[in-house]
């Protein structure tokens, strides 16, 4: 999973980013003045079953932010190595300021949240516009173009495009054109340090609430302390402030919950893995998460469930309790599935 880390200036956004990645990140890095950083997927289950196998590795999903540079203030959009990562991105995480300015100025998350969805959505609006436009002149009557005048109906609204509720054929239609008001959003306040466990405020929780996005809280500087400590000291510190997890967590869980993804796993003496795809995937598909050749020529999946595994203690035993199951290609995963596919190409 990508997520575009992006928020406009003095908002502690390349602060959060260096914490959640453990790098010393300067805003404006990379080729296009972006910064890149990947961090393991927080997963008990993992531990658990590698404590049973023992195997030679243990992955982690893994999540991969990218600090994209934001927007030049209202008005200034988007440059086009910004819209490029920003597109390129799974789902976005939008930074807010919830302290005060360097020139003392109180902070207002909320404008700033609707001036991002703002750029968003004139982004989007003058992709639609000129596709119609040529669609037009072609005369041609497509589900693209019935799909395509809804989005610019909902555009000219001033309406997200993650608002529309749309068949999988309309996906289909549009995928291509990866519109960013589509993208889901997470909205990450970063409070000042006094405010830490303070309850986003109400204003902010409804704004996200009435755009579909999720929301949370955080303090950079103080991320980037909690990071630097061992993991016995992190979570005492952690218990300190009220929290019960770092950002990093917080924001991992979010980002899943938001893009609907679950876990599932594969195991053995050389690795326990665990692997992302979409709730309500079936078996083929998370077989190709693992090889493209195994979805390709995939017969059927062995399949236990974590919890029952975990009661059991070992394969053998599932298998003889009956608990280790055949499913074929209708099979629809579940968070905690652990897998092994049979497949011939």
């Amino acid at each position: 999973m990508k997520a575009g880390l992006v928020g406009y200036t003095q908002t502690g956004k390349t602060t959060l980013f260096n914490a959640l990645t453990g790098q010393s990140a300067q805003t404006g890095g990379g080729g296009r003045g972006e910064n890149i950083g990947t961090i393991k997927v927080p997963d008990g289950r993992i531990d658990a079953l590698s404590a049973i196998f023992k195997p030679k590795k243990t992955i982690y999903a893994e999540v991969v932010f990218v600090d994209v540079p934001g927007p030049r203030g209202k008005g200034g959009g988007f440059d086009g190595g910004t819209l490029a990562s920003l597109r390129e991105a799974d789902a976005l995480v939008l930074v807010l300021r919830g302290f005060a300015g360097l020139d003392g100025s109180d902070p207002d998350p909320v404008r700033e949240l609707d001036d991002f969805e703002s750029e968003l959505i004139l982004n989007d609006l003058v992709v639609v516009e000129r596709r119609l436009e040529r669609l037009k002149k072609e005369n041609a009557a497509t589900v693209e173009r019935a799909v395509l005048e809804r989005c610019l109906d909902a555009l000219s609204n001033e309406q997200a495009l993650r608002l529309l509720d749309l068949s999988a054929e309309d996906e289909r239609a549009i995928s291509s054109f990866a519109f960013l008001s589509r993208r889901p959003l997470l909205v990450v306040l970063n409070a000042s340090e006094s405010n830490v466990a303070v309850p986003i405020p109400e204003k902010l929780v409804r704004a996200a609430a009435e755009r579909r996005l999720g929301v949370m809280a955080a303090c950079a500087e103080i991320e980037a302390e909690i990071a630097a400590l061992a993991p016995d000291e992190q979570r005492e510190f952690l218990s300190d402030l009220g929290l019960d997890d770092a950002a990093s967590a917080r924001l991992v869980r979010s980002a899943y919950a938001l893009l609907d993804y679950i876990s599932f796993f594969t195991v053995g003496e050389d690795e326990v893995r665990a692997w992302t795809v979409k709730r309500g995937s079936k078996a083929p598909r998370a077989a190709g998460r693992v090889h493209s050749d195994i979805e390709r020529g995939f017969i059927r999946a062995e399949v236990m469930k974590y919890e029952e595994f975990i009661e059991v203690g070992s394969e053998a035993k599932m298998k003889t309790l009956g608990k280790l199951r055949v499913e074929g290609k209708e099979y629809v995963v579940e968070d905690g599935d652990i897998m092994h596919f049979r497949f011939n190409v």
